[in-house]
Parts: structure tokens; C-alpha cells; sequence
């Protein structure tokens, strides 16, 4: 008898981790098909260390044949499910055509940027989600330090040097804490903008009443300070009420000069979840506390693209995090088994274990179980937490943080990607 087949949509955290934990566990129960655009999982809390050059962008890449040996890996982007069929549609990186039947599917397409409906945004703002993105980021960023050095007006060399990140969560805190970091060293090697008294100036906006709204008042209060004390301006309670190729005109009217919007106001569901045709809450795919779509199950849910009830919050959807998504996958692919006869199932019930940002040099804020650390302590414990979680290439990584305490950063762009292959709109393909 033929294995039944576990289809899984994404190679995300959620999806990555369902794949793993089948494979490994039920390996020679069922047969694990993992579709993605591409052939590696991202591990994106590190995509703004790889924008400022301190980390390689491989070191962020984990091979998904090398890591998942016992999953048939196909590439392609996912663009259609038919549930009654029980078929899963996709085209390949050549466009063809092709299709998969499955007994159990899990989608974890995960999330692409946040639109806001914003003048000129789409067209001007440079989002931050993909590697892609983080590759374009580092070269624009290089560019305009470069061509400020050269520009023979100073108002255009300080628009070149200004820097504005809208959105101040997770990541838009960590790439601003970085891009300082980044620009100052960039314009050391550049004294003519020394000489002139021009420096790089960022700005951090967000609509909230302080940064990272996500932690305590304790831990955003040190995330503030830090970025404050490397001059990036926190400006909360404010966002950007239109973009232009000159500037941004900010909520409160003020106009700011520059070349350089870096979009990180949050994500929102892939398109795939729309296009399903199955119950959503708030965007996001309905399921049950064992991340099954009620009604379906063959199929279920996790990850971004899920609405996973908080059993530990009644009445609340469990948010958009890396730690989330991880758990998700494990909880699904322990639940898809029992759904076959290996094993039980049960409710996925999240305990939080705190979070950590990482703010550049040897600053960080965290919480680990609770325990609010910040400085260099909490960079350690920042730097562990990352090597852990990630699935491989953690000596690489290790090996770059190194170098990148004893040895300055290489400014040079290294055209791999255009602009045009990043839109804000489209920088997020769903798999």
C-alpha cells in the first residue's frame, strides 16, 4: 500500500518545522511534499544584520535538500487548491504548469508586506521582508552615502543621507538601530561629507505612542534610549501621509528630503489565503485549537496564514511571530499524524518564553522568561537565542559576528538585485 501524502505550502517557520518533525518522525508512514518558490528556508530575524553587512547572505539560507533529506522537495508558487479534488496547483521557476494531489494538506504560505492606502508608498517605499529586499536595501543604502559624497549641492547630499523607516515593531527597531551603525561607518570612509558637516540622519516613525508597542514599558524605554543616544530621531505618534522620489510629507505636515523610505509597518496574510475560498478571521485562515479548518479535515493551517485560537487569551488569535509560527509547524505535524493513526492529537497552547531585539554593536533588549535585560548582556542572550533557533549555518554566523567585532565592514554594492525586481507591492511572492 501507498504512503498517504502530506502536502505542505511553504517553507516558512511553519512550514520548515511541519516538514522536519514528519519527516523525521513518520518518515516511513508518510510521504512529505514541500512546495516553495525557493529551494532554502529564510531565517528573517536576521535579514537586517544581513542589509548592513554583517552577516553574509548565505548565512541566513538553509538548504531544504540538505536539511530535509527524507521530503520530496518541489519549487514552484502555489496558485491554486482545490479542495474538493484534493489538489494543489502551482507553476514552476520556468512556467510550467503542474499539479499534486495529497491526503493531508498544511498551508503555511505565511505573510508579504503590509499596504497601507498612502499616496506614493507603493511606488517609492522599499519593504523588508525578503531576502531580496534586505540585498537591495544594503546596496541603495551604499549608493546614496556614495553619491552624497559626490552630489555639488548640499541640500541633495543630506536628502541622500537621510534615511526614514516607518513602522517601529520588531523590525523596523532593529534596522534602524542598524542602519546607523551601518551609515556612520559607510561615511567615515567618505571624509568629504565629514568635511562638510553631513552626516546620516535616520528617522523612526510609527503611529504608536512609543517604540515597540509589542514589549513592556521597560523594554521599550531602553530600545528608545539606545536609538536616541545614536541620534536616530523617534518620532511616535506620526507616519507618513505621502511619498514622493524627493521626500516624504509626514502626518504632522512636515516634509522631509529624501531618497530612502524603508517600509516596516507589519505584514499582512499571502494572497493564497484569499483565493482558497475558506471561512478567514481578520485576513487569516479560520482553524481550530489543532490548527484544522473546521469543516476540512484533510486540511489544515498554520503559521502567518492562520487565525490560531489563543488558548491562553480567550477569545484572541495567536500574533504574527517567528515563535508562533515555529510551535504552529510542530503542533501541525503532530496533529496531521495523529489525523492518520500515529499517535494523538492535541490543542496547540502557546507558553511564551519572552522576546529579544537586537539593536547593533553590543546593544539588545530581551525578556527571557520574563527577565527584563538590556545591554550587552541581553546581546548575549540575543545572539544565543538566534544560534539556536537557527537550523544550520550557525558556526558561518558565529564566524561573522566575529569578524565583524575585529574587522570594518566592506562598503561595495554588489548589484545582485534592481530595484524593479523588488516592489513593495510584489516583493513577497506567496509560495
Amino acid at each position: 500500500m501507498s504512503r498517504p501524502r502530506v502536502v505542505i505550502v511553504g517553507a516558512g517557520f511553519a512550514g520548515y518545522q511541519a516538514a522536519r518533525r514528519l519527516s523525521r518522525r513518520e518518515k516511513d508512514q508518510v510521504e512529505v511534499v514541500l512546495i516553495s518558490p525557493e529551494d532554502y528556508f529564510l531565517y528573517v530575524p536576521l535579514l537586517p544584520e544581513v542589509a548592513t553587512g554583517v552577516l553574509e547572505a548565505r548565512r541566513i539560507t538553509v538548504p531544504l535538500a540538505g536539511t530535509l533529506p527524507e521530503v520530496r522537495m518541489v519549487l514552484g508558487t502555489v496558485d491554486a487548491v482545490d479542495l474538493d479534488r484534493r489538489q494543489v496547483g502551482f507553476t514552476d521557476p520556468e512556467g510550467r504548469r503542474g499539479d499534486i494531489g495529497y491526503d493531508r494538506l498544511l498551508l503555511a504560505a505565511g505573510s508579504v508586506n503590509k499596504l497601507l492606502p498612502i499616496p506614493g508608498v507603493t511606488e517609492h517605499a522599499h519593504g523588508f521582508r525578503t531576502l531580496p529586499e534586505a540585498l537591495y536595501l544594503r546596496d541603495h543604502v551604499t549608493r546614496q552615502i556614495e553619491l552624497a559624497d559626490t552630489a555639488s549641492d548640499a541640500a541633495e547630499a543630506t536628502a541622500r543621507c537621510t534615511f526614514v523607516v516607518v513602522g517601529a515593531g520588531y523590525t523596523g527597531t532593529e534596522v534602524a538601530a542598524h542602519g546607523v551603525l551601518f551609515t556612520r561607518a559607510l561615511a567615515r570612509q567618505h571624509p568629504r561629507l565629514e568635511r562638510a558637516g553631513i552626516r546620516p540622519r535616520w528617522l523612526l516613525l510609527d503611529v504608536a505612542d512609543r517604540v515597540l508597542p509589542e514589549l513592556g514599558e521597560r523594554l521599550s524605554a531602553d530600545a528608545d534610549r539606545v536609538l536616541r543616544q545614536r541620534g536616530v530621531a523617534v518620532r511616535t505618534g506620526m507616519s507618513v501621509a505621502e511619498a514622493g522620489h524627493d521626500g516624504v510629507r509626514l502626518t504632522d505636515d512636515t516634509f522631509v528630503r529624501t531618497r530612502s523610505l524603508i517600509w516596516c509597518v507589519g505584514v499582512r496574510p499571502d494572497p493564497l489565503v484569499a483565493d482558497v475560498g475558506l471561512e478567514t478571521v481578520q485576513g487569516r485562515l479560520a482553524v481550530d485549537s489543532y490548527l484544522n479548518v473546521p469543516g476540512r479535515p484533510e486540511v489544515f493551517a498554520a503559521g502567518d496564514a492562520a487565525a490560531v485560537p489563543d488558548l491562553t487569551h480567550p477569545g484572541a488569535i495567536t500574533p504574527m511571530t517567528a515563535q508562533h509560527a515555529t510551535r504552529h509547524g510542530a503542533a501541525a505535524a503532530r496533529n496531521i499524524a495523529a489525523s492518520l493513526g500515529h499517535g494523538e492529537r492535541r490543542p496547540y497552547r502557546h507558553r511564551d518564553l519572552g522576546f529579544a531585539v537586537d539593536l547593533g554593536g553590543l546593544q539588545a533588549t530581551a525578556d527571557p522568561l520574563h527577565v527584563p535585560l538590556s545591554g550587552p548582556l541581553a546581546k548575549a542572550v540575543t545572539s544565543g537565542y538566534h544560534l539556536l533557533s537557527l537550523p544550520g549555518n550557525r558556526v558561518r554566523v558565529t564566524a561573522d559576528w566575529l569578524l565583524d567585532a575585529m574587522l570594518p565592514r566592506q562598503a561595495a554594492q554588489l548589484g545582485l538585485v534592481r530595484g524593479h525586481a523588488v516592489p513593495l507591492e510584489h516583493a513577497s511572492p506567496h509560495p
